[in-house]
Parts: C-alpha cells; structure tokens; sequence
C-alpha cells in the first residue's frame, strides 16, 4: 500500500495534465480521460494500482476513487469545452484540489494540527489556483494583467469553499468537491465581480485575520471560521463594505451573546455546544439567506436579473436583522426563568423551543435596531424609512423563527433548518415592505 503523500502526488501529476486542454485544444481532452478512466477500470494491482488506491479500493478490487476524480474532472472539462464555463476556471480548479490536497496531506504527516493542515490546503490550494489560471489563460492568448484580480478572487474563494467541503465530507470526496468549486466559480465569473489588486488584497486579508481571530478566541469551528471568512469575502467584492458591516454586526454581537452568562446557560443545558463555537451548519443556517441576497444584487448589477437591486439588499440587511434578533433574543433570554411558549403562552422550561421571554424579545429587537442603525450609517440611501422596515423585517422574522420552533422544530425540522427559514422570513419581509413603502 502505497503512502498517503505519494498518492495525493501522483494526483497532483494528473491534475498537472489539464493544462493540455488550453495548451493542445480539446481534442486531446478526450483520449486522456479515456485513458485514466481505462486504467482506473483495468488495473486491479501491481505498482500502478499501489499508486493511485485508496484504502476503500482494496476492498472493492478497482481504483474507484481515481475513475470518479476522472469522470468530474471530465464532467468540468466538456462544460468547458461545450459551454460557457472559462478554460482557466476549470484548470485552476482541478489545480486547486489537486495540489491542494497534497499540501494538506503533507502536513498531515508532520502534525495533527488540523488548523495548520487547513493552512496548508488553503495556501498552496490557492497558489495552485492562480497558477493554473494564469498557465490557461496564457496558452489560449487570454488577457492576464486585467484579469489578475478576478484570478486571485476565484482562487481564493474556490479555495476557502474547497476547504469547507473537504472539513465536512469524508476525505476521499474529491470529485464532489472539484464539481462543486467548479459550478460555484463559474457562477461567480458570470457575476463579473469588479475588484483591482489592491481591493481584493485587502478584503482577503481583512477577512482571513477576521477569521482566525474568531477561531482562535474559540468563537468559531475550523468549519465555521471557513464559512465566515467565504461569506464575509463575497459580500465584500459582490456588494462593498457596508454591506460587510452590517454581516460583522452579526458576527461580533452574535458571538459576545453567546458568552453572556455561559455557565449559567450550560448548567440550565440551553448553551451553544462545542463551547460556544459555531459551527458550518449553525453559520449557514443564519446567513444562507443573506448569501443569496448578495448574488442576486450582484446579478443585478450585472444585468443577469431586470430586478431592482435595492431590493437585494433590503433582504440581505433583513435577514442579517432576523439572526442577530434571533441569536440575541435566544442568548439572553435564556437565562431568564419562566418563558412562556409563544403560541399559547403558557409558561415552559428555559430551552423550550418557542419559549419566549420578555426579557430575550427586548434583546432581539434592539439586535434588529443595530442592524438597521448600521445599515442607516452604511447606506445613505436607506434613510429613516428604510431604517425602521429593516428593523421591522428583523422582528418578524424573529417571531417567526419562535413560532416555528413552537410548532415544527425537533418533529419536522431541525434548529438550522429553523434558522435558515426565519431568515428568510426575514429577507422577504425587508424586500416586500421595501417594495410598499
């Protein structure tokens, strides 16, 4: 059996071979993928088998793991050739995880760390990225010096979700992760993002620091500091930095909430596990709904949607001013005795899904007061008015978030999947009342 390094670098060498679609045309793409994929089929041992296996193909007799990195790489390469989807994406993408992976396996060797295992990944993934880019689009005569920045960004950003997906799949999910990189990157060209060098160096590093700060205090997962430092990028350089002030309002009050009276919480059994820290699912599930806002004001913008772009962002700010609203009125309120469930108000256990106390719903609308207080300083534009429906949105889409948790939550639905709907409750309220007033 051949070791974890030397097989992450024989696939590394084979993602090396992309580089023969832009340098060689197409017409090569074919026969090697047919080649890999025969040799994944007909090899059953020897050296070449010993190579390329992963522990599961012993068992099955066949390199499955290397024929279903070949067929998503394929899948990639003939959207490229076929479609849309730029050459230079879908190199720097098979790059990405390719050497990527090696990097992380590399260090995997030398340390259990799995922060420095993720830095690994995440700088060589992105040095890769860029690299297989720029080799692409030199060997087909694209533009370079204009598109560096739109480089860095793909890579960056493909790099950071390639990270998150490799933290939460199992390790041998490769070709999962290189389609989804792949799909996601090419939404984000389309976009046509607008940044120079010196804008994307600085929200790269404002969000990574961002990031880590939130790790190392304990405040965030490896998972869930990966899913920040994504989101906060994105809503940098697809909306701008008030948009980002107004998702770190959630981010910084939500996670001081979290901390309030956290020994009383954890003996009463309602505190955030893993300490406090937050987690990929509980990040997704409060700024899922936001993430969506941001593109669709970014397809807006560019002319992909015939759809006001304002009311994108009066969604994003209600759904940030439903999760702050929710997380302050569920910290605080918590520690609070008899809550009262907020369909029939009868009075419940603190932790009760739905209970609701005074106490907690003064909380939460001063957390949508503070998001719309920031969106009124960040946006010009948003005025008094607009101000108070993105408070309004916030207490609705809190409300919503108790009733749900009332009515649905631990039978039909799971605490994320109520925070991902009250968000949206949230955005809709901020886009509909928006659209009336």
């Amino acid at each position: 059996m051949t070791t974890p390094v030397r097989r992450a670098g024989a696939f590394a060498a084979l993602c090396t071979l992309s580089l023969a679609v832009p340098i060689f045309g197409p017409e090569l793409s074919a026969p090697i993928a047919l080649v890999l994929a025969l040799v994944a089929v007909a090899v059953t041992d020897g050296p070449v088998f010993d190579l390329f296996a992963f522990p599961d193909d012993y068992a099955e007799g066949h390199l499955f793991g290397l024929l279903t990195f070949v067929l998503a790489a394929t899948t990639l390469g003939l959207l490229a050739v076929n479609w849309s989807l730029p050459l230079s994406i879908f190199v720097g993408v098979v790059f990405l995880v390719g050497y990527g992976s090696l990097a992380e396996t590399f260090v995997r060797t030398r340390t259990d760390a799995d922060i420095l295992q993720t830095i690994a990944f995440g700088a060589v993934g992105s040095v890769a990225a860029i690299a297989g880019q720029l080799g692409a689009r030199l060997a087909t005569d694209a533009p370079l010096e204009s598109a560096f920045p739109v480089v860095v960004f793909l890579a960056v950003s493909g790099t950071f979700l390639a990270a998150l997906l490799r933290d939460v799949l199992i390790s041998y999910d490769d070709p999962i992760v290189l389609l989804t990189v792949g799909l996601s990157l090419w939404l984000l060209y389309e976009l046509e993002p607008s940044v120079d060098v010196a804008g994307i160096v600085i929200a790269i590093a404002i969000t990574i620091a961002i990031g880590y700060v939130s790790y190392a205090l304990g405040a965030a997962s490896i998972a869930g500091m990966l899913t920040g430092i994504l989101l906060a990028l994105l809503t940098i350089v697809l909306g701008d930095y008030g948009w980002f002030a107004v998702l770190i309002t959630f981010f910084g009050v939500g996670s001081l909430s979290t901390r309030f009276r956290y020994e009383q919480k954890t003996d009463r059994g309602v505190a955030e596990e893993n300490d406090g820290a937050r987690g990929s699912s509980n990040v997704i599930g409060n700024t899922a709904a936001a993430l969506v806002a941001v593109v669709g004001f970014a397809a807006s913008e560019a002319g992909l949607l015939t759809v006001d772009p304002d009311l994108f962002l009066f969604a994003f700010a209600g759904s940030i001013a439903t999760a702050l609203s929710d997380t302050l009125s569920s910290e605080i309120g918590s520690v609070f005795d008899s809550p009262r469930l907020i369909t029939t108000f009868e009075r419940v256990e603190p932790g009760t899904d739905g209970g609701v106390t005074w106490q907690g719903e003064l909380a939460g609308v001063v957390g949508a007061a503070a998001v719309a207080g920031v969106s009124y300083v960040a946006y010009p534009g948003v005025g008094l008015t607009g101000a108070l429906v993105i408070g309004v949105a916030g207490f609705l889409g809190m409300t919503a978030d108790s009733i749900l948790g009332a009515t649905l939550e631990g039978d039909l639905l799971g605490n994320q999947s109520v925070n991902f709907l009250a968000t949206v409750s949230g955005a809709l309220a901020g886009a509909v009342l928006y659209a009336v007033v």
